[in-house]
């Protein structure tokens, strides 16, 4: 049990043998919030830096396509056909706009449009070969407009990107995973 101990006027509580109670138990919630300050500084780092990437990457690349149109063959071709309002959801954009998106793509012979089998009142998106292939060539063209900025990088530093990049997409997988069984 400690005992109360007075040293230049600052009273202390002390154990017996001297040592000062809670000291380990600060010195390692110390370290516990650092880690978390320096994991969460890690995690933004990152979020940041995606997005910092795809802004280079809509600039270099001069391409007018909104990058909604490249986000949603990307949701379709992943998660196969969605209704409008569920693409909306994932896409982040509000219902009417992504009717309006998924119209002009229609007529651009991305994306297809047909009624639900389960519901006569609801439109399930679906994309095309020719939006795939539309993808694919764009995801291309990213990658060789922004590879002079990686022709830097050592082994060891592709090693590092190619880790976090499968973390990434494990981890993200696996949030996906658990938001559709939550739905």
């Amino acid at each position: 049990m400690p005992g109360q101990v007075e040293r230049e006027g600052v009273t202390e509580s002390r154990y017996e043998d001297g040592r000062h109670p809670g000291i380990a138990y600060r010195r390692y919630i110390s370290l516990v919030c650092l880690l978390d300050v320096t994991h969460d500084q890690d995690i933004e780092t990152l979020i940041v830096a995606a997005h910092t990437l795809t802004r280079l990457a809509a600039l270099e690349t001069t391409n007018d396509t909104p990058a909604a149109q490249w986000r949603t063959l990307t949701i379709l071709r992943d998660n196969g056909p969605l209704r409008v309002g569920e693409l909306a959801r994932l896409s982040r954009v509000t219902q009417p706009g992504m009717t309006r998106l998924v119209g002009q793509m229609v007529k651009e012979g991305l994306l297809t449009r047909t009624t639900d089998a389960a519901d006569s009142r609801a439109t399930v998106v679906e994309v095309t070969p020719l939006g795939v292939e539309a993808l694919h060539t764009w995801l291309l063209h990213l990658t060789s407009a922004l590879a002079p900025r990686f022709e830097d990088l050592t082994e060891h530093e592709w090693d590092a990107l190619r880790t976090t990049a499968r973390v990434l997409t494990r981890n993200l997988d696996r949030t996906t995973a658990t938001v559709e069984a939550a739905r």
